[in-house]
């Protein structure tokens, strides 16, 4: 398994570099770049000493970006499958609501743009609903700036804390019945600064919080509207570490509907 997660790096590491080189190639060129995605931006960030990145720092963000919102992303993906899946009622509201965007779309569009993502109102209370359940990111630490008052508790300057943030998902003074799967109960809810950090906070918001939700939910557009998950063992134990999942990973099959 070593060997061959050794040769799968070393083929990424291949495929990368020679993005990067591609991409510096065409900005050498009179019509440069008129569109700019990350990689060009990595490629002209400098410090305040004018110092830019080498390539094999550009490399090392990109394999992070690619590990961290991989897993955690497909995590929520399984999850949302199975909450849906185990609530028919919430199924079929999520499914009408893709069926009437696709009815909706022009005729001859060929896929999803932003316009339908931004219809999907239902589908995206089911996915924050799911990462309050889940929880996947379900602890950080912090350290007091100033004396904090928390429940009762003062927190003195400098002392490091440990946030628990399935504590905050789970609190039924945020969320009234907080073990229940309900994703109408972000009808017109705004939840209080603090309460809900599926992707952490502040200057350590997840940069990729937008794209997981767009990538989970474009998931979930398909599967609601062409599959149902059969799983061997729906009341299969829960693991809890490093991620909550079940513990025979969601062993089942994805069945496509003939509609």
């Amino acid at each position: 398994m070593l060997i061959r997660s050794v040769r799968a790096r070393g083929r990424l590491l291949t495929i990368l570099d020679g993005t990067i080189n591609e991409h510096s190639k065409r900005r050498e060129t009179p019509q440069g770049i008129t569109r700019k995605d990350m990689l060009d931006l990595l490629l002209e960030c400098e410090d305040d000493n004018g110092r830019r990145l080498d390539k094999e720092e550009i490399i090392d963000i990109l394999l992070s970006y690619l590990n961290a919102g991989h897993e955690t992303s497909a995590h929520i993906m399984m999850w949302a499958t199975i909450f849906l899946q185990a609530h028919p009622q919430v199924f079929q509201t999520a499914k009408e609501e893709q069926e009437r965007i696709v009815k909706s779309m022009p005729v001859g569009q060929n896929g999803l743009t932003l316009k339908e993502y931004r219809q999907m109102e239902y589908l995206s209370k089911v996915v924050d609903e799911t990462l309050r359940v889940v929880s996947l990111a379900f602890m950080t630490f912090r350290e007091a700036k100033k004396d904090v008052e928390f429940k009762g508790y003062v927190i003195p300057k400098g002392w490091k804390v440990l946030l628990w943030y399935r504590s905050l998902h789970h609190d039924p003074e945020n969320y009234p019945k907080p073990k229940e799967f309900n994703p109408s109960r972000w009808d017109g809810y705004v939840p209080k600064p603090g309460t809900f950090l599926p992707f952490s906070g502040g200057t350590r918001l997840c940069p990729g919080n937008e794209l997981a939700k767009l990538e989970i939910s474009i998931f979930l557009h398909h599967f609601l509207l062409k599959y149902k998950l059969e799983r061997e063992n729906p009341s299969c134990p829960i693991r809890y570490l490093p991620h909550q999942r079940p513990k025979d990973h969601c062993l089942g099959r994805v069945v496509k509907i003939c509609n």
